[in-house]
């Protein structure tokens, strides 16, 4: 299935990505944390290993996901909106199961645990 950025995502990535001269791409995963159990993290990929997983996100951007995120990750499409003076990236993740009330982690399907 892969990771998918909206139009606005792949604007706000292509940002950040121009202000790092050694960036590869967007670097996306999980880790466990949270009242839920998981929580989504996103960084500029500045390496690539064996164990990475490369997605053309379409403009020239390339998302990396390690092998461990992947199962969890595998077909989200990422968003980016802005709220009045906020903005943050959405996750439209098909392996979620539940949300925690604060919206910072989430909980999936027990096969990936």
């Amino acid at each position: 299935m892969g990771i998918s950025l909206s139009a606005s995502a792949q604007a706000r990535v292509i940002e950040f990505l121009t202000h790092e001269p050694a960036a590869l791409g967007l670097r996306f995963g999980v880790k466990k944390t949270g009242c839920s159990g998981w929580a989504y993290v996103v960084d500029v990929a500045k390496q690539q290993t064996a164990q990475d997983a490369v997605f053309d996100a379409g403009g020239g951007v390339r998302v990396l996901v390690d092998e461990k995120s992947l199962q969890i990750v595998d077909g989200t499409e990422i968003d980016f909106a802005r709220k009045g003076l906020n903005a943050e990236f959405l996750f439209r993740n098909p392996n979620v199961k539940a949300e925690c009330g604060c919206g910072e982690s989430f909980t999936i399907d027990e096969r990936f645990a």
